[in-house]
């Protein structure tokens, strides 16, 4: 249990990241990301440890803390901590329902990038919507017709997890929905599905693969895993 106020402890946690920043890296991190957001230079392994460290010393958030902390971490501007904020929700996901969603819709729309939709899309999304299956229709289905492409992005790359519980039927609807689109990052998205989905059933993605007018980027992404196992493709 936390023994602190969250006040207290987002100032911890913000002191605690900031303090462990590493000028060197900044630049580097910050160029990779296209300059889209500050960094403190703090890499994924080194951040990963530094949010055990918090936890043994302050505890895991609680439940009920989890919106205000996500939104105030999603305030500032250095990048580690939107992954952070990640990382709390990542505390108690087994026990979120579908009444997250809308929170989690927001955040897919806000500081949007793939580094945090790639996340939140698969982890958060799909292991709720794994659970309540009926609120795809209101979510995932209306997010693939929407004009925010980070939301179409989601809708196609929530299943990715799913493995055999995959719903194919929905994955390719929202491929045809989509394909044609010029974003990158929706044909991006269009191939990792395919890719990750045909580890499961190559097969039936390969039919659809061929089948199917999808851009060179997708259909060259789609293929991979396939192509690596000698499949003709």
């Amino acid at each position: 249990m936390v023994s602190i106020p969250l006040d207290r402890y987002q100032s911890e946690l913000i002191d605690f990241f900031r303090i462990n920043g590493n000028k060197r890296n900044r630049e580097p991190m910050e160029n990779y990301m296209r300059n889209h957001f500050s960094f403190l230079g703090i890499k994924s392994p080194e951040r990963k440890e530094l949010l055990k460290r918090f936890f043994v010393e302050y505890g895991k958030p609680e439940r009920d803390w989890i919106q205000p902390l996500v939104t105030f971490l999603y305030t500032q501007p250095e990048r580690e901590f939107h992954y952070a904020a990640l990382a709390m929700i990542d505390v108690h996901i087994k026990k979120l329902d579908a009444e997250w969603l809308p929170f989690l819709e927001e955040l897919i729309s806000t500081n949007s990038w793939w580094d945090t939709v790639d996340h939140i899309a698969p982890h958060h999304v799909g292991a709720i919507l794994l659970r309540e299956k009926a609120s795809i229709i209101e979510y995932p289905d209306r997010w693939i017709v929407s004009d925010n492409f980070w939301l179409q992005r989601s809708a196609i790359l929530f299943q990715l997890k799913y493995k055999e519980k995959t719903d194919a039927q929905k994955l390719f609807t929202y491929i045809e929905a989509t394909k044609g689109a010029k974003e990158f990052f929706i044909q991006k998205a269009i191939g990792w599905a395919l890719r990750e989905y045909s580890k499961t059933a190559p097969d039936e993605v390969l039919m659809f693969i061929k089948c199917t007018n999808l851009a060179p980027l997708s259909r060259r992404e789609g293929l991979k895993h396939m192509a690596r196992r000698g499949m003709e493709v």
